[in-house]
């Protein structure tokens, strides 16, 4: 299990240690899948810099001077809705948390103090303003009415991970030779196996499998927003996928697929491979980020 993994509204001043700066490296896919006409999946991996552009210098060879924190973004959406009306839903939620992080999101923060919960708390009311937008959208478009997405992002910044998530795409994290869930899914389903009314194993095959509780969009505004902040260490790999993988490739697959591809392109171009194999019933995006340990001073992994 990864360490020190706290709920938004459980994170205080002490609860972070403090570990050194990680760099990410990172690379996703998306794949329409053997069955479906469209592919209404969305991804992003974006770098957060601080940049100085300089106007006038009496200094010679001024050139924009980057700081030396790098935040990351990274987020999987999973639209539904039919053709057009789900790949519309996932997209507005992607550009809606982009436009958020460039104009909103205070990111320059103390990755080892309380400001966790206020990244947390930013990110939340992202989704929830992708949420009204998409609703916006279906009320002017009555062809794309009760449109939604899933969305599950993360946001890094040195040793802290801070993940949000609505809907049945996954957040995983991977080290030493464990996979852990770090999401729960919003689904009917999950919901009877945690009031002990069908077991997990019985999940597979369950005719409302499929039935998700919790979207950006919808019928209906309001959105429940799953919030964690955690540490993670050089070595781990995080994982954030659609469904059109985890109903295709099981736990123990995608562990040992990580285990033995190191490198982020050839483990996501290997999980999506593996789904299509298995039948390819869904769209499938997989995005897989590798935390490694960096110099600050040099910038050097």
């Amino acid at each position: 299990m990864p360490t020190n993994i706290e709920s938004a509204v459980e994170i205080g001043p002490q609860t972070l240690a403090h570990h050194p700066a990680l760099a990410a490296k990172a690379f996703g896919v998306t794949d329409r899948g053997r069955v479906r006409p469209s592919n209404e999946d969305h991804f992003l991996s974006a770098e957060l810099t601080k940049t100085m552009r300089i106007w006038q210098t009496s200094l010679p060879d001024a050139k924009p001077q980057l700081g030396v924190d790098r935040g990351h973004l990274f987020l999987v959406a999973d639209g539904m809705g039919g053709h057009r009306a789900g790949e519309e839903a996932s997209a507005l939620a992607v550009v809606a948390i982009e436009q958020f992080t460039l104009n909103t999101f205070k990111w320059f923060f103390d990755s080892n103090g309380p400001d966790a919960q206020k990244v947390l708390t930013q990110f939340q009311t992202a989704l929830r303003q992708a949420d009204a937008r998409i609703l916006e959208e279906s009320t002017e478009h009555p062809e794309l009415r009760g449109m939604g997405t899933t969305l599950t992002m993360a946001f890094h910044l040195d040793a802290q991970l801070c993940v949000v998530h609505v809907g049945d795409s996954r957040a995983y994290l991977y080290g030493d030779g464990e996979l852990y869930q770090l999401t729960h899914d919003d689904t009917l389903v999950a919901e009877m196996v945690s009031r002990g009314e069908l077991q997990p194993e019985h999940v597979a095959q369950h005719r409302f499998r499929h039935v998700i509780t919790n979207v950006v969009g919808g019928n209906e505004t309001g959105v429940h927003v799953e919030a964690h902040a955690l540490d993670v260490r050089a070595g781990e790999r995080l994982l954030l996928c659609s469904n059109g993988l985890t109903e295709m490739v099981t736990d123990e697959e995608i562990a040992a697929v990580l285990e033995r591809e190191l490198d982020p392109e050839a483990a996501s171009t290997k999980l999506v491979a593996l789904a299509n194999e298995a039948g390819g019933r869904d769209n499938i995006t997989v995005l897989i980020v590798r935390f490694d340990a960096v110099d600050r001073e040099s910038g050097r992994e």
